[in-house]
């Protein structure tokens, strides 16, 4: 259960105007939602002028809710849910003066473990009411924001596979289980990758084609060792087919993101790249199936004012916009 509302504390910088106005948006459908947003409601009440709460319920109520919350402009919108549902609220107050409070209530949870803020719901809103404001990156699909990663392959069929309902018996185990679903039924597929400097990698026998824009995705997983998700570079990597072995040495390396130095893996960093694939395929958006190829992926640099703990190390280049 919910912890019981605290007073919480003054913002730590006293010129921050975010408790004047804040929006709160939770999809109650996500797999803690309903059950946090009393406890969220109350904990803001208590240190905000004016707070407007619009619950979603479900995916179809989603874009509804963000279209009333934002209607006064509010200086800061608080979002829970899983990875999909942050990801809406983020493409809506990119480039704007709204900020980005983050409560982590969904299965993954993979933008929020990559800004470092805590799975505590308590710790999560005193963050969102103390911590500072940082600017990250989006990424792009042919102009669709994404968060974490956007994929296609294998990956596109683990998404089919995970249902609410599969989500909702195994919780973060409904990961593996989808993946290896999705995997005994896996058809290879061809890719071209072009980038903006005229550079083509012609690539065959894949299993999956992965941009980062972000650091983790997947429920944990790490794109690349380097990976961030503000410095101005998509991670673009694709695993080969390759036989049974090599699948097995690429998932131990999955969760460090060392995958990236596999011979069976071809990795890349890049601000565009257009992909186009042998026959048109899906696009997996941070769990959402929401493009197709060909497609054109591109960072949006320092798109997202977020608000973060104070020790979190995720914005190392924060405000910056590199040549």
């Amino acid at each position: 259960m919910p912890p019981t509302p605290t007073q919480p504390a003054e913002p730590t910088d006293p010129s921050s105007r975010r408790t004047d106005r804040i929006a709160v948006v939770v999809n109650t459908a996500s797999r803690t939602g309903a059950r946090a947003l009393p406890y969220v409601v109350a904990a803001l009440q208590r240190a905000a002028r004016q707070v407007d709460v619009h619950p979603a319920h479900g995916g179809a109520g989603l874009a509804g809710a963000l279209d009333d919350a934002l209607v006064s402009e509010p200086n800061l919108l608080v979002v829970g849910g899983g990875d999909g549902t942050i990801g809406a609220a983020a493409d809506r107050v990119a480039h704007t003066g709204t900020a980005l409070g983050v409560l982590p209530l969904g299965t993954a949870n993979d933008f929020a473990r990559t800004l470092q803020i805590p799975a505590s719901l308590d710790a999560a809103v005193d963050t969102v009411l103390r911590g500072p404001v940082v600017d990250v990156d989006l990424g792009r699909v042919d102009g669709r924001a994404y968060l974490n990663v956007a994929s296609l392959g294998l990956s596109v069929a683990v998404t089919r596979r995970l249902t609410p309902g599969l989500k909702r018996r195994l919780g973060r185990f409904a990961y593996p289980a989808a993946t290896l679903a999705a995997y005994s039924r896996h058809r290879p597929f061809a890719a071209r990758i072009e980038l903006s400097d005229g550079t083509v990698l012609e690539l065959e026998d894949l299993m999956q084609v992965a941009v980062g824009n972000g650091r983790h995705y997947g429920g944990g997983l790490t794109v690349s060792p380097g990976a961030s998700i503000d410095d101005h570079l998509l991670d673009v990597y694709a695993v080969e087919q390759g036989r049974h072995r090599d699948h097995v040495s690429v998932a131990r390396l999955l969760r460090t993101g060392h995958l990236v130095d596999h011979d069976r893996v071809h990795h890349l960093t890049t601000r565009r790249l257009r992909l186009v694939t042998d026959e048109p395929m899906e696009v997996n958006l941070d769990g959402e199936i929401a493009a197709t190829t060909p497609a054109t992926f591109e960072v949006d640099r320092n798109a997202l004012h977020v608000v973060v703990p104070a020790d979190s190390r995720a914005a190392r280049m924060d405000g910056r916009v590199s040549p």
